[in-house]
């Protein structure tokens, strides 16, 4: 079942890269591709062992790049725990990150 799983995700992650070569040379396949894309991302906290102990919030994008909802993760020696942000917690949350940048590298 394992080696099912890794075949079936080598070839999507390989279908995923054909496609992508495709939006990048193509404007009509970039509009397509950007007007169905939602993102997620996820932001790790600082902790003194991480090794030990991490935790994170995990937010969720609609197509326009909006964060629309989040997730808090709590995870402790292999101990995992998800839990929901709610509304006012997400204003919040939005609020604390939103000078942060993401920085794509153009290395030609």
């Amino acid at each position: 079942m394992a080696s099912e799983i890794k075949e079936a995700a080598e070839k999507k992650y390989k279908s995923r890269i054909r496609k992508l070569k495709k939006v990048v040379k193509s404007d009509e396949e970039k509009d397509k591709f950007f007007s169905q894309l939602g993102a997620s991302f996820e932001i790790f906290l600082p902790t003194k062992d991480p090794e030990e102990m991490a935790d994170s919030f995990l937010l969720y994008c609609d197509v326009d790049g909006t964060v629309v909802d989040a997730e808090y993760t709590y995870n402790e020696r292999e101990e995992f725990e998800s839990l929901p942000v709610d509304e006012k917690d997400l204003k919040l949350l939005v609020e604390a990150v939103e000078d942060f940048k993401f920085v794509i590298l153009n290395e030609e």
